[in-house]
């Protein structure tokens, strides 16, 4: 597996791959994470992982210090995962100087997590472009887990006319069900025992709506209030459609139950998609 820091030279190395796809990290890689450079190697002969702690989508006060960096161990899952190339650019690599022109996403990149994180798409969609033209890929894969992100990145893809397919992949779990996360490392052994829940309040109410249920405020107060019990501080849990995350229309079929809620000091966000009958 090569490593690669430079956009000239990643470039230069690329120049004869007809077929390449990305898989865009911040590194502290997990199953998850391998889950996607999988999918990857299935669509394309020369995957390249990106890892990058893109300092743009940090609001005030969040992580970005203390965002895990395990450069070596990650290389080393990725490289037995069968990754191609990583490419592991440095700060001064991508922001040579200082960024002055940003991909603004439309208004629901201002609700759900945008609500809670001020700019943070505007950085990722920013980074993912920025990325993208360096690797030139013809197809990316991005993880369900983020669902608000996939969204938004299909939707400026399509817009913009980027000749980029965008590969979903399905959110991997631990197997009490808890979203696999670099975050999770936070939790005490205590709020690991609880973290699961937040996914079994979007369980039911995943099935509500497959009872018929559209009493969708309901739900999300009842789903809120019971994690509330349990000592969550929840940002939202909601229901919305799919392709533009807004209140589902009365005809909408295609839905998304997402949540977001603090357990300690540790933020975890979770969604699952529901077909409503």
């Amino acid at each position: 597996m090569e490593i690669i820091g430079s956009i000239d030279q990643l470039r230069a190395r690329l120049s004869s791959e007809p077929d390449v796809c990305c898989v865009p990290t911040m590194g502290n890689i997990h199953d998850g994470h391998l889950s996607l450079v999988k999918i990857a190697r299935q669509n394309a002969p020369v995957v390249i992982t990106t890892i990058f702690v893109n300092r743009l989508q940090f609001g005030q006060g969040e992580d970005f210090e203390r965002y895990p960096r395990t450069f070596e161990d990650d290389c080393a899952k990725l490289e037995a995962e069968g990754n191609t190339i990583v490419f592991h650019p440095d700060e001064q690599e991508m922001y040579a100087e200082q960024q002055e022109f940003f991909i603004d996403p439309p208004k629901v990149a201002n609700t759900l997590e945008g609500r809670f994180r001020r700019g943070h798409f505007r950085g990722v969609c920013t980074v993912v472009v920025k990325l993208f033209n360096a690797v030139q890929p013809q197809s990316a894969v991005f993880g369900k887990k983020d669902y608000q992100q996939l969204a938004i990145i299909r939707r400026f893809v399509d817009q913009l006319l980027l000749p980029i397919r965008i590969i979903p992949a399905e959110t991997i779990r631990a197997p009490d069900g808890l979203a696999l996360s670099s975050r999770n490392r936070y939790l005490s052994a205590e709020e690991r025992k609880e973290a699961p829940r937040l996914r079994e309040a979007i369980l039911q109410i995943r099935d509500w709506i497959r009872s018929g249920d559209r009493r969708f405020v309901a739900m999300e107060y009842a789903a809120g209030a019971l994690l509330a019990r349990y000592g969550w501080n929840v940002d939202y849990v909601v229901v919305r459609n799919q392709r533009e995350l807004r209140r589902p229309a009365a005809d909408d079929k295609d839905l998304v139950v997402l949540g977001a809620a603090t357990l300690g000091s540790t933020r975890l966000i979770d969604n699952l998609e529901v077909s409503a009958p």
